[in-house]
């Protein structure tokens, strides 16, 4: 694994635009000097490096499914705080296995041993069209002669066609009112609709109840029968809607399921270190409390970008802000960092997100910060291997 330098493309900004990119350069990052998609570096692996970071994935994946498993097995929701009332779905979904489209690990990995498991973005992960699209094009550009871990585009047009016997349609599918949220969504549709499916967008605040008929509706008053929502499970159930979603959920197919509330969730991560104890692929974690770890990071069990995030060090803490510092945390050992030098010699913070795709692994996304926590402005790098 390996950081290089490189010039970026001419009128680089409107090829990712063509892409569906569009945020490629947040104001925040360009009072910095800095944008969001760079290409003005990029990370290369061998094929055995990739070939052990998808087998990771996997395993990890197996894990998670059995860790669970375990929740349900012992009724361990109290730990994850997950609310009284969706329990019973919870076991249900999970017993039914309705559609689940996708979810991304996030690793620590620098090649010279086996990754670690940061956390699991099972439910609402984001950074899609970049791992998806928008390296692919510039790989086919820049670097037409090597390859990328990256089949990402053709397992979400694949996974759509094998579920879609199960989906009532028109799919809608909804998310927040932010850019990159959006932008999202209307990518995963695109892939929806190369499967062969009716599909509708709108924002989670423009979807409606009818009273009357116990039942969601879009903006031209049709039921929602088929949802997809880049929105967290826990957001939508501390809405006024919440109990409405509970009460009617089984006259919806939910994507991703309820039960995705258990992997999504950071206390999934001192349970697998229970039932995997020293585990290689694993960091030491506990709940609340950091036990003998020196180095560790705390963080809450349902925050997101790098939010209320403290990175404790002997003699030193780093703390992010945010609005999830209510409410329990996991404390996680410190990875060894994976550092890369810039350019200029700062250095340089790469966080590897590998895609689940239909419970595999499909492809990879590196996201890259200037300090050791990741955050909502961290770059994206694109990668490729020989």
């Amino acid at each position: 694994m390996q950081r290089h330098a490189t010039q970026p493309r001419e009128n680089w900004r409107r090829k990712v635009e063509v892409d569906g990119l569009t945020f490629h350069s947040p104001e925040d990052l360009a009072q910095q000097g800095a944008v969001y998609w760079d290409e003005s570096a990029f990370y290369s692996f061998t094929a055995a490096e990739i070939d052990t970071l998808e087998a990771a994935s996997n395993e990890l994946q197996t894990m998670c499914l059995a860790a669970a498993q375990h929740i349900i097995d012992t009724k361990r929701y109290a730990d994850l705080t997950i609310p009284q009332g969706a329990i019973p779905l919870i076991e249900r979904t999970w017993q039914a296995e309705p559609p689940a489209l996708y979810g991304r690990f996030d690793l620590m990995y620098d090649g010279s041993g086996p990754p670690k498991l940061l956390e699991y973005n099972a439910d609402t992960p984001t950074s899609l069209i970049e791992a998806a699209v928008t390296q692919w094009n510039w790989l086919n550009e820049m670097h037409a002669g090597a390859d990328q871990f990256n089949s990402l585009h053709e397992r979400l047009i694949a996974k759509w066609k094998d579920i879609k016997p199960y989906l009532q349609q028109p799919v809608h599918f909804a998310s927040a009112d932010s850019e990159e949220d959006v932008l999202t969504v209307a990518y995963l549709r695109d892939t929806a609709e190369q499967a062969g499916l009716a599909t509708a967008q709108l924002l989670m605040e423009e979807i409606g109840w009818d009273n009357g008929a116990g039942r969601f509706v879009d903006l031209e008053n049709q039921p929602i029968r088929t949802l997809f929502k880049l929105y967290p499970w826990e957001c939508l159930l501390a809405e006024s809607f919440g109990p409405d979603a509970l009460s009617t959920y089984d006259r919806v197919t939910w994507i991703e399921p309820i039960w995705k509330m258990l992997l999504a969730n950071k206390g999934i991560l001192p349970i697998l270190w229970e039932l995997y104890p020293n585990h290689p692929l694993l960091l030491e974690a506990h709940f609340d409390d950091p036990h003998a770890m020196r180095s560790y990071v705390r963080k809450p069990l349902l925050s997101r970008e790098g939010a209320n995030i403290t990175l404790v060090a002997p003699g030193a803490s780093t703390k992010t802000d945010g609005r999830y510092g209510a409410g329990r945390f996991v404390c996680q050992q410190a990875a060894p960092l994976a550092t890369f030098s810039a350019a200029d010699g700062s250095a340089r913070y790469p966080v590897l997100g590998l895609w689940m795709i239909d419970q595999e692994c499909g492809g990879m996304g590196i996201r890259e910060s200037r300090t050791p926590i990741t955050g909502n402005l961290s770059s994206f790098v694109p990668h490729l291997f020989r």
